[in-house]
Order: structure tokens, then C-alpha cells, then sequence
């Protein structure tokens, strides 16, 4: 979070005018950063960002290495590709915690941007598994359903997402209604 207390976004995509226009978009809730390739992103993150829009096909670095390069250097912030590449099976592995597809309106990228910053309020299972149902959701919305049925790291991540369901309904059941009245009163 910057200084006012404004979360802090960091916008990148090899195309200057998409910048300028997420930047737009975002900067009247959110302290915006842009870059316009992988390197300078690498450069302008830090440990107040706290999130960033990534492109994943640009030139010299492609997104997914500069995902890779924030996740090795431990930075603490969330990440959603942005970008033009339909997902495929790949996405499964990478670590973001979104994927948009473009195009995109001011609506996708702004309501991205609040539930990614809200996830920071849940624990850690509910966090994996919401970002992992974003990612069974862009499978199946771009990769027919017999590939996916078929692909093994699909079914792990079905297998997982079973998994933390199964592990939050045992949680959820361990309350008494007036602990879960007390929870949310709390949040």
C-alpha cells in the first residue's frame, strides 16, 4: 500500500497504449505503476506493490518469466495475466492468481483488481482455492471438454480443488451458528 493507503498496481504490457489505458482505468482507485516490457517490470516492482496486470507475450521477456522472476524474488503481491493468449493446460502450473483474457473493459479490470486485493482477509485454503477455481474457470471457458478430461494436471487440480472444498466444508461444519455469525462480524 502507498503511503495514503491506496494498494498499488502494476500495469504491464508491451503495448504503451494499453497501459495508458489500464493505467486510466485504475488510477482513480489504486497508485499505478506501468511498464511496457518485462525487464522494466522487474525494475519498477517492489514490496508496495500489490498487485500486478501482466501480459504474457511480449518481446525479450515473456510474462510467464517475469511471473517466475516476482514469485523467486518472494515479492508479496498478487498477479493477474492480462493478455490476448487463451489459456491452455500450461496455466495450470504458473503461479497468478488470476487470468483475464482480452479484451477486457474498465469492469473486468476493476472488479479483478478488488476481489484479488480482497483475498488478503481469507485463509490461506480458501485463497488457493479461489485461485484455483479462476484457473479450472479460463480452462473451460477456452479448452473443449475432452482435452481437459483427459490432461493429468487437469485432474490434479480437479483432485485439489475437491480436496480444499472437502477441507472447508469440515471447517464450516465445526462452527455453531453463532461462532459464524461472529466470524463475519469480525471481517
Amino acid at each position: 500500500m502507498t503511503d495514503e493507503g491506496s494498494p498499488v498496481v502494476l500495469v504491464v504490457d508491451d503495448e504503451p497504449d494499453m497501459t495508458r489505458l489500464y493505467e486510466a482505468w485504475l488510477s482513480g482507485e489504486y497508485g499505478v505503476r506501468v511498464a511496457n516490457d518485462g525487464h522494466e517490470a522487474l525494475e519498477r516492482i517492489d514490496e508496495r506493490v500489490d498487485l500486478v496486470f501482466l501480459d504474457r507475450r511480449m518481446p525479450d521477456l515473456l510474462g510467464r518469466e517475469v511471473l517466475e522472476r516476482i514469485r523467486e524474488a518472494g515479492y508479496d503481491c498478487r498477479v493477474a495475466m492480462l493478455t490476448a493468449v487463451a489459456p491452455d493446460v500450461d496455466i495450470i502450473r504458473m503461479g497468478f492468481d488470476a487470468y483475464l483474457t482480452k479484451p477486457v473493459d474498465r469492469d473486468d479490470v476493476l472488479d479483478a483488481a478488488e476481489r484479488l486485493l480482497s483475498l488478503d482477509q481469507y485463509d490461506d485454503a480458501l485463497e488457493e482455492l479461489y485461485v484455483l477455481v479462476e484457473k479450472r474457470s479460463s480452462l473451460e471457458r477456452a479448452v473443449p471438454g475432452d482435452d481437459l478430461s483427459e490432461n493429468p494436471a487437469y485432474n490434479e487440480l480437479e483432485d485439489r480443488i475437491e480436496e480444499l472444498e472437502d477441507q472447508l466444508d469440515d471447517t464450516m461444519q465445526a462452527f455453531d451458528e453463532n461462532s459464524f455469525r461472529a466470524m463475519f462480524r469480525e471481517m
